[in-house]
């Protein structure tokens, strides 16, 4: 079985484009999606309209949550400068029902399972950990988690061997072990922004310091899981230049170069 998993696309169609024509050509099986779709100052509808007709195994992330929440509300009360503000106001009633539709995590097979961020939280970082410091100039605030901290999070609801998450848009695989066996988690990175920065629970950042669009490729053999972590260019100067004339200079800068304002 050969499968590709996308997942934190945020509405960038050029990304994913350039992504899915890199898929074509590597003969896969099945492509699966780990939500953060949508969300953020670039081709709303478009990357909805996209994906629909792709119709891939597809959960939410928590900002498909969070835009179903808006979704709600009067139009004059949705501010459109912030990420999900700017989705709902760019949604039709399709798309938000095709979001309605969509599981929170789900079983692909005997094999893998999706999930956003943990099997438990679609908001908690799983192979990465937040840490008090960067105000003070002591890092990004984020390191890599630890074995046990990876282990404790996979809790004991999950009995498959292979776990995808995303959330946090840094590529990376870790093994656990946990109370059905060992683990492969594998997080693809984000197909659509390579930087970002958050406040919870302290102020962080997260750069993968290239503007390159990312996704895994897993393959399964007699020798167990292989994992490859892809880095795929696509013209991310023009989307850098959409983010900027949507008042987002924070995501304008991340999309050219990976990296957060003021961090290089």
């Amino acid at each position: 079985m050969k499968l590709a998993v996308i997942s934190d696309i945020h509405g960038n169609l050029l990304a994913l484009q350039a992504v899915l024509a890199d898929i074509a050509r590597q003969g896969v099986d099945q492509t699966v999606n780990l939500g953060d779709i949508l969300s953020g100052p670039l081709q709303v509808a478009e990357t909805a309209d996209l994906l629909m007709a792709q119709a891939f195994p597809t959960i939410r992330g928590n900002h498909e949550r969070q835009l179903l929440a808006l979704l709600g509300q009067a139009p004059d009360q949705l501010d459109a400068f912030t990420s999900d503000g700017y989705a709902a106001t760019q949604l039709s009633p399709v798309h938000a029902a095709w979001l309605t539709s969509l599981p929170v995590s789900m079983a692909l097979n005997d094999e893998v399972w999706l999930c956003h961020g943990t099997p438990g939280s679609d908001l908690q970082y799983w192979l990465e950990t937040v840490v008090p410091g960067f105000e003070q100039g002591q890092g990004p605030g984020v390191r890599a988690a630890s074995a046990s901290e990876v282990a404790e999070r996979l809790g004991d609801s999950v009995t498959q061997p292979v776990v995808l998450c995303g959330h946090t848009h840094v590529p990376r695989v870790s093994q656990c072990q946990g109370s059905h066996g060992t683990v492969l988690v594998v997080n693809p990175g984000s197909v659509g922004l390579q930087a970002y920065g958050d406040a919870h629970p302290w102020p962080h950042v997260v750069e993968n310091g290239a503007p390159h669009a990312r996704y895994a490729l897993l393959q399964s053999d007699s020798a167990g899981w292989q994992v490859s972590l892809r880095a795929v260019p696509y013209d991310h100067m023009a989307q850098s230049r959409m983010a900027a004339r949507n008042h987002r200079p924070d995501w304008a800068h991340a999309l050219a170069t990976g990296f957060m304002p003021g961090r290089i």
